[in-house]
């Protein structure tokens, strides 16, 4: 007996994507997000290949796509470039829109599933027993959950209330952030310069302003309270990257120090932490909000099968193995790029430029650094002895007339297979079924989770070997509340 099935904690892209996920698993949801009013700046402003498939598979893609705009190849040091348009995606390219409008995007959808937003509830009270969660709110008011997400950025309270380590150092380099006009910006679509000095950055948002992003080394010792000023913006432009485009005086500024932290734990009984509340790390690569929704689409399949009675034992405990391993992988990637460009040695900067120069001939090279960055080399250990698609992300493909990503729409299993290995009698609550596939590309039989990665796969798979697979991961066939 609570008031919902699960109380999220934070109404920002992760929080929203996981209220999304919940509702589309059938269990009621609240978000509670501490501010009354909708941030008026933009903080993530890249939306990577991995995420959009994601978003593809609930059907948002097409929405945010025409609201950003699209870059096909980044530079990691100058005279190197990686083109994503080599990346095997639908969407071989990093979106450049404002989160902002990301999380307009989600809210909508998360009202139209039936979740409830809440603003101005703010958290200050946290406990828990094997039977729920109940949080206390200011004002005296209290919330009964089955489960909690602390969704609530990288101070959060939930964190602090159940007591995890947030174990990580900070970066002594500012980050100098404002939204500018430029009367002569740059002709590529993503401009980066680096020096001895530190390291700039032109994103555009497509509506005639510009996100300026400068690490400027020698302004280290300034406090953070110190206001911004243009006079700053333009001379570090012109220090470290040759030029201030004409800058014209910002719409907001602020000054402000990275870190490199993540929870030492994601599931604490019955809580659990996601996205900025469990990792944050330098913005460099735009990884934050695209970890943070995919952290949610991680764990929504997951709470809605627990909530709703048929998740097998161990598949919670499955976030934390899942998720804390891509966490720490993400942490390793942007550090490694905060130390490629931010370098105080002009001989080490040069070492490092040229090593990537030499890599990026290499295609295994390229190859791999995109999986990364795009997000789709991203995959989750497999068992012993299991299929080698078994945890590898599911690839897109025609259906028949659909796609895989469009059989995805619904949150539910996919069950890809010929003949009797696709049959999932007794589980289409759970499970929708496609028929087929390209010959000669897929397994036999493909079970697809809910987040797009594959739960299980064989090559001359039978009836029997497939309904072992869908009792394993989907439960048995009479499971429901």
């Amino acid at each position: 007996m609570h008031d919902v099935d699960v109380a999220i904690v934070g109404a920002g892209p992760t929080g929203l994507a996981l209220a999304c996920e919940l509702r589309l698993a059938g269990v009621t949801c609240r978000v509670l997000e501490r501010r009354t009013d909708e941030p008026n700046i933009t903080r993530a402003f890249a939306v990577h290949a991995r995420t959009l498939e994601l978003l593809d598979a609930r059907g948002l893609a097409d929405a945010l796509v025409p609201r950003g705009k699209q870059v096909t190849r980044v530079q990691p040091v100058p005279g190197a470039f990686l083109n994503l348009g080599e990346v095997g995606s639908r969407y071989p390219w990093v979106l450049i829109v404002p989160q902002s409008g990301t999380e307009r995007l989600l809210e909508e959808r998360a009202r139209e599933l039936g979740a409830e937003i809440e603003r101005g509830a703010e958290v200050v009270g946290l406990e828990q027993d094997e039977s729920g969660v109940r949080l206390a709110l200011t004002g005296g008011r209290t919330v009964s959950a089955a489960y909690v997400v602390g969704a609530d950025g990288a101070h959060s309270e939930v964190r602090r209330l159940v007591g995890v380590d947030f174990a990580g150092t900070q970066y002594e380099t500012h980050i100098l952030l404002a939204d500018v006009h430029l009367a002569n910006p740059p002709e590529d679509s993503l401009f980066a310069r680096n020096s001895p000095d530190g390291l700039v950055l032109v994103v555009p948002f497509g509506d005639g302003w510009y996100r300026a992003i400068v690490w400027d080394r020698s302004r280290d010792r300034v406090p953070l309270d110190e206001p911004l000023t243009l006079a700053e913006l333009r001379d570090a432009f012109v220090r470290i990257g040759g030029t201030d485009f004409g800058m014209g005086e910002p719409r907001w500024r602020s000054r402000f120090l990275s870190e490199r932290r993540q929870a030492r734990e994601y599931r604490v009984g019955r809580v659990f932490l996601a996205g900025d509340a469990a990792h944050v790390h330098s913005p460099i690569g735009g990884q934050g909000m695209n970890t943070g929704i995919q952290d949610a689409m991680n764990l929504g399949w997951k709470l809605g099968a627990a909530v709703r009675g048929w998740a097998g034992p161990g598949l919670l405990d499955t976030y934390q193995r899942e998720r804390h391993a891509v966490g720490a992988s993400v942490l390793a990637m942007t550090d490694a790029l905060y130390k490629l460009v931010v370098s105080s040695s002009r001989f080490g900067m040069a070492v490092r430029r040229g090593l990537i120069r030499t890599g990026l001939r290499l295609p295994p090279v390229r190859r791999q650094l995109a999986g990364r960055l795009t997000g789709l080399g991203i995959h989750y250990e497999a068992p012993p002895g299991a299929h080698p698609w078994v945890g590898r992300r599911m690839p897109d493909f025609d259906t028949g007339g659909h796609r895989m990503y469009e059989a995805l729409r619904g949150g539910k299993f996919v069950l890809v297979g010929r003949d009797s290995a696709a049959d999932a009698t007794g589980w289409s609550d759970r499970v929708d079924t496609v028929a087929g596939g390209p010959a000669g590309k897929l397994p036999g039989a493909v079970l697809v989770r809910p987040d797009g990665y594959v739960a299980w796969a064989a090559d001359r798979p039978d009836r029997d070997a497939a309904r072992a697979a869908l009792r394993e991961w989907c439960g048995p066939v009479a499971a429901l509340r």
